[in-house]
């Protein structure tokens, strides 16, 4: 079976996704396909911008909220930006929501709400960049488009043999990728190559032996297929380390404030902090501030170690910076994953007397 045509591995791996597709709440079924059932590129849309680096098993619970909530893209692109961003926290990269809502209320206002049909129509709308917009034409509208992910760069590193390392070698697995989509069905065998790569061909043991491609995998004859990808080395992530003020007064309040739309966490709510993300500046209200711990977390390209300090703030308090919210409207959900720990960490020390 080695060095097979494109098109019969390519029929390989479709027979192979008829039977094992899986499923996903913004997913139709092959047999709904040849039944006629096209996929809403909305949906589509929205869980390609979720899954952006994070597991479909994270996904599917903030999937289904966003869909009930926001079922078309002309309800998102009416929605509150806070209510959005507050739907959002947990899931991370906060510049992603800020562009959902953007690009939604492009479809809207220059697209009367329909998404553009084909790759390079997508690629005009904010936030979309080329996998995303390979992705939507691929799925949404089979137009055979390239689709690569993670996934896929695996599969194709083995598949082919490549040793070059990630991220130098993303430009040939494209063009081996590309070799492999056929102009029949191209949505379904993106999703079938990201299945291969989610289920079979896993970066860690992969399951070779119930691979559609194993006769033709190049690394698989070799023994070598799970050291593929190589990757670059990477550097250390830096560690940045700042201040996290909280206060709550007797009727349960919070001092929060609201961060600016750009940068950092953007238009999220948070407690007011120092030091760690460009911004300084005291505390936001002179109180006796007390230590209580630390909370760690890690960003893309540096960890981050804040100091909590709290303290209880008076009814008549003015803050400096940001505002009493009141008990009854504030949701530890709404906030970002750092600052919930820094909740979580505070809350005990601040329940109300």
């Amino acid at each position: 079976m080695r060095d097979m045509p494109a098109s019969d591995l390519s029929a390989l791996l479709l027979a192979w996704y008829d039977r094992n597709a899986r499923v996903m709440p913004w997913r139709v079924p092959p047999e709904q396909k040849m039944a006629g059932v096209r996929p809403d590129p909305y949906r589509v849309w929205l869980s390609e911008v979720m899954l952006q680096q994070t597991t479909v098993a994270a996904v599917r619970a903030y999937f289904l909220r966003f869909t009930e909530r926001w079922p078309t893209v002309a309800d998102l692109a009416a929605a509150e930006d806070a209510e959005v961003m507050g739907e959002w926290a947990g899931l991370g990269y906060y510049a992603r929501a800020r562009n959902l809502l953007a690009c939604a209320r492009a479809v809207v206002r220059d697209h009367g709400g329909v998404f553009p049909a084909t790759r390079e129509g997508l690629l005009g709308l904010p936030g979309i960049g080329p996998y995303t917009a390979a992705a939507i034409a691929a799925i949404a509208h089979d137009e055979a488009a390239v689709v690569v992910d993670g996934n896929v760069e695996r599969v194709m590193a083995r598949l082919w043999r490549v040793e070059a390392p990630l991220p130098g070698a993303k430009a040939e697995l494209t063009r081996l990728a590309g070799l492999l989509t056929p102009e029949d069905r191209p949505g379904d065998h993106a999703q079938a190559v990201m299945d291969l790569g989610a289920t079979i061909c896993t970066p860690r043991n992969p399951a070779c032996g119930i691979c559609p491609w194993r006769g033709a995998c190049r690394a698989e004859a070799e023994g070598v297929q799970a050291s593929l990808p190589r990757k670059a080395a990477k550097a250390a992530k830096p560690v940045r380390e700042g201040v996290l003020w909280i206060a709550r007064r007797a009727d349960g309040a919070w001092l929060v404030e609201r961060r600016a739309e750009r940068g950092l966490l953007g238009g999220m709510l948070g407690f007011a902090g120092s030091g760690w993300d460009g911004g300084g500046g005291d505390a936001p209200l002179s109180l006796p501030w007390q230590e209580i711990g630390e909370v760690r977390h890690t960003f893309t390209h540096f960890h981050l170690v804040l100091r909590v300090l709290v303290g209880r703030a008076g009814m008549e308090a003015v803050p400096e910076r940001g505002m009493f919210l009141p008990g009854d409207a504030f949701r530890p959900a709404d906030l970002p994953t750092v600052m919930r720990k820094a909740h979580d960490l505070a809350k005990g020390a601040l329940s109300p007397p």
